[in-house]
């Protein structure tokens, strides 16, 4: 049976980055040759759902580093834009306010994933100890 568990392993990895890549669930299961029904049961196994979230966390964590690297070409636009006395103030006030949002945003987001990261490691470390 170890060979079995191993598949689902590749096939359950497989199946995550599938549903990141695709548009559906659907298409997720069709790329990597499964029927759609066994990829939806999948995704009801706790251990499927924890690689998944995981997975998705660290997509939306690259996606804002990104932002965060293009953060110093956003201020400096922002800057020229609201230093240009052709540009009319409520576009200046708007894209300042749309930069700062997404930046408290992403500041929010980061500070939110660490408490529940160490929530988490408190609650591990609380069975740990109950354990003994």
């Amino acid at each position: 049976m170890r060979g079995h568990g191993e598949k689902f392993g590749r096939k359950k990895e497989a199946a995550v980055l599938a549903l990141l890549t695709q548009r559906n669930v659907e298409e997720a299961a069709r790329s990597i040759g499964i029927d759609a029904n066994t990829l939806l049961r999948w995704m009801k196994l706790p251990e499927f759902q924890a690689a998944y979230r995981q997975a998705r966390w660290f997509a939306y964590g690259q996606a804002i580093a990104r932002l965060h690297q293009a953060a110093k070409a956003a201020a400096a636009t922002l800057l020229r834009t609201m230093l240009d006395p052709a540009t009319p103030p409520a576009t200046r006030v708007r894209a300042a306010d749309s930069i700062l949002n997404h930046g408290a945003k992403s500041i929010e987001t980061e500070d939110i994933q660490a408490r529940l990261e160490e929530l988490e490691r408190a609650a591990e470390l609380n069975k740990t100890d109950k354990r003994k």
